[in-house]
């Protein structure tokens, strides 16, 4: 059981970090093409379109694996949670593009943006079932090449306009030779150049799962919808306030700081931030394995043995990841973020990566709410980690800038790990292995903070460090590693 979970992890992880790493190729290309203040900008918009597509979706997609996995008629929930999300989807492109003036004053954003986020956010949300399809049926393969095409299409785009078409209007004879390409070229477009790439590559996955909506024929179940609705409602309302600790110390950071410098310090810390995103694909992939497993393996015998032994792996390997991470830091900002101006905020990145597995772990730990469908308790839970982080950004974003951002973030993901493990204990017991788990997690964390804060610049020994972590970890778990992987 556990080795078909890793499996398919593996392949989620392909499908996850494959994608990434290809977008890890725009943040050289932002950073080199915009300035912080221009790259600022444009974090803040994508933090906008986080909160918004949870809300969009508003928890259908987990609704979706609850009632799909053991459904007498698994098509009908399909075209259920289909005609759902096409309606309310609809409604929304409806009432955002008639309501441009408000948007733009609630979010500061340009309203020439707009449009093309409405219109982004809408093609995501009629995504979200197609997908959750894919990984109920357990295709990661297809599930893997849709999500890397759709990236590859981004990044090919995000090429053509901010290098391609600059490039060739520089060069008059062979820009006159493609008279169309007169027609799309604009100096000091940029931002809106990357929202175009963005819309062609939803709109091209998309696409691809159009026949997925086939299954609307089958009708929708009003009854059926309620209790996806009942069921989803607090997962969306957990992930609106996941939004708040995920983006919005972005957004604050825009709003309080003081305005000739709120943009350029915002584009230091987003795009430093950007390097923790290692751990995030790390535990994306972990997630997106272990949510269709936990649904189809509730009711076997003894679940929490293989829950326990989850989270247990989960937090062996993140430990590699956050060491690994801070081991090979600088060279990794020296190869994607090549301005030199960005690199102030480095500072942050070993609390961000921090945060990053506590969210890992979080997710792994969560398991008790979802297949007792008390997922009331995850939406108490991350409303208590967005309440954190406000009060934090609030108070510190003022006096300290981007650390203060930093700091919230990890006191939040922290604290909804430990609120999930202490109430969990409760409503539903599991075995977890409480000595090699703090051990992984405290050794892991001490051997990064040695090699980034006492060994920046001594690329050799960090090696070295991370080189004796992993084989310690492999002389502790060589059984249970061995079992797992032969």
């Amino acid at each position: 059981m556990l080795k078909k979970l890793f499996a398919q992890t593996f392949v989620y992880g392909l499908a996850t970090v494959l994608p990434r790493m290809l977008s890890f190729l725009l943040l050289p290309l932002y950073t080199g093409v915009l300035a912080t203040a221009g790259f600022g900008e444009v974090t803040v918009i994508f933090s906008w379109f986080v909160l918004f597509n949870v809300v969009l979706a508003y928890g259908m997609e987990t609704a979706f694996f609850r009632f799909y996995s053991g459904a007498a008629q698994p098509k009908k929930v399909v075209s259920t949670s289909l005609a759902a999300l096409l309606g309310s989807s609809v409604l929304f492109y409806f009432l955002a593009s008639n309501s441009l003036p408000f948007l733009a004053s609630l979010t500061e954003i340009d309203p020439a943006y707009l449009h093309y986020a409405i219109g982004i956010m809408t093609l995501d949300a009629l995504l979200v079932i197609p997908f959750a399809k894919l990984r109920a049926q357990g295709r990661p393969m297809r599930y893997a090449l849709l999500k890397t095409a759709n990236v590859g299409l981004n990044l090919a785009a995000n090429l053509f306009f901010l290098l391609g078409l600059p490039w060739l209007a520089s060069r008059p004879e062979s820009y006159e030779a493609l008279g169309f390409l007169q027609s799309l070229y604009r100096p000091n477009f940029e931002i809106s150049y990357i929202f175009i790439s963005n819309l062609l590559a939803s709109a091209s996955s998309l696409l691809f799962l159009i026949g997925t909506y086939k299954t609307l024929w089958l009708g929708f179940d009003f009854s059926l919808f309620k209790k996806m609705l009942g069921y989803g409602f607090p997962v969306m309302l957990a992930g609106v306030a996941f939004s708040v600790n995920e983006v919005f110390d972005k957004i604050l950071l825009a709003k309080l700081l003081p305005a000739h410098m709120a943009a350029s310090e915002l584009g230091k810390y987003a795009a430093c931030y950007k390097l923790a995103l290692f751990m995030t694909l790390f535990a994306t992939a972990f997630r997106l394995g272990i949510e269709p497993f936990f649904f189809s393996h509730a009711k076997s015998a003894a679940p929490q043995k293989a829950y326990a032994m989850v989270t247990r792996y989960f937090v062996l390997f993140g430990s590699v990841v956050f060491v690994g991470v801070l081991v090979f830091a600088d060279l990794l900002k020296e190869l994607l973020i090549r301005n030199p101006e960005y690199w102030e905020a480095m500072e942050v990145v070993p609390l961000i990566l921090l945060a990053s597995f506590f969210l890992g772990i979080y997710h792994s730990l969560s398991v008790w709410y979802k297949v007792t469908d008390q997922t009331h308790y995850g939406a108490y839970i991350s409303m208590g980690g967005a309440l954190l982080t406000l009060g934090i950004n609030f108070w510190g974003i003022p006096l300290f800038g981007y650390y203060a951002a930093a700091v919230a973030t990890l006191v939040a993901y922290g604290g909804m790990m430990c609120a999930s493990f202490i109430i969990g204990r409760k409503k539903y017991p599991i075995p977890y292995a409480l000595g090699p788990i703090a051990a992984y997690i405290v050794s892991g964390m001490s051997l990064g903070f040695v090699s980034f804060y006492f060994f920046p610049d001594h690329l050799l020994w960090g090696i070295i460090l991370l080189v004796v972590y992993v084989l310690a970890l492999v002389y502790f778990e060589y059984r249970n590693l061995k079992k797992l992987l032969i």
